[in-house]
């Protein structure tokens, strides 16, 4: 009853979100049908954000090598060229890359986004914390970006999202605003970062798959809405 009750929740605010599970078999079985991939010989990189909570959503981990980690907070890639070039020569031979990117963004019984009940808490915290504390500044007219050696991800999280200030405080979610601008920045940054390590590739294929992540009460499944999918050729970009 809870997982229909979250289904039609996440719905409503992402009308084609899939389940989290039911995104692995779709994903996977394109690979095959559609581009005749060996699946074991596919090795699994992730630009996630370090939350604990997004561990269980991605369900790739229990059928592909991985994941190579390139994300910190909220999801952006900030292992940048070096750690895409690090994943590029991890790759089986004759294999094929997989990079499952994008922010995440909690949902509670009562609908409200950027929120979740986290495992053995009784209040609902934020998710993604990184995403709602940038919103926060962003709302205060005398907020003023700071690269700290101490906080240096939070500080270029804000940097990336910065041009969208404008955008996301006049949204009519400002929440949703700030995680979809989080996803194009993520999206734009891992394309950066794919063709700046295009020679450490020796494959011919790498499959991108983005999108968002939507996290429910614990114990139920999350939700993806995916937004882009291809498989391409480094060597082309």
């Amino acid at each position: 009853m809870q997982q229909h009750m979250f289904d039609q929740l996440v719905r409503r605010h992402f009308p084609r979100a899939l389940d989290a599970k039911f995104t692995a078999i779709e994903y996977l079985g394109k690979l095959r049908s559609d581009y005749q991939i060996d699946i074991s010989k596919v090795l699994l990189a992730t630009s996630l954000c370090s939350d604990e909570i997004n561990a269980p959503s991605v369900t790739f981990y229990n059928i592909m090598f991985g994941p190579f980690v390139m994300g910190g907070l909220s999801g952006f890639p900030f292992a940048g060229i070096t750690g895409m070039s690090a994943f590029a020569s991890h790759i089986p031979d004759g294999g094929c890359g997989f990079i499952f990117y994008g922010p995440h963004i909690g949902i509670t019984r009562d609908g409200e986004l950027g929120k979740m009940c986290r495992p053995r808490q009784v209040d609902a915290g934020a998710s993604c914390g990184a995403l709602m504390l940038a919103l926060d500044r962003f709302r205060d007219p005398e907020y003023r970006p700071i690269l700290d050696e101490a906080d240096y991800q939070q500080g270029r999280l804000e940097l990336s999202l910065l041009p969208h200030r404008s955008e996301i405080l006049n949204a009519a979610d400002p929440v949703k605003a700030i995680t979809e601008a989080a996803y194009r920045e993520i999206d734009r940054q891992v394309r950066i970062n794919l063709a700046g390590a295009k020679n450490a590739f020796k494959v011919e294929k790498v499959a991108l798959l983005g999108g968002i992540i939507i996290n429910t009460d614990h114990g139920l499944d999350d939700y993806v809405a995916v937004r882009s999918f291809e498989v391409v050729n480094p060597a082309d970009l």
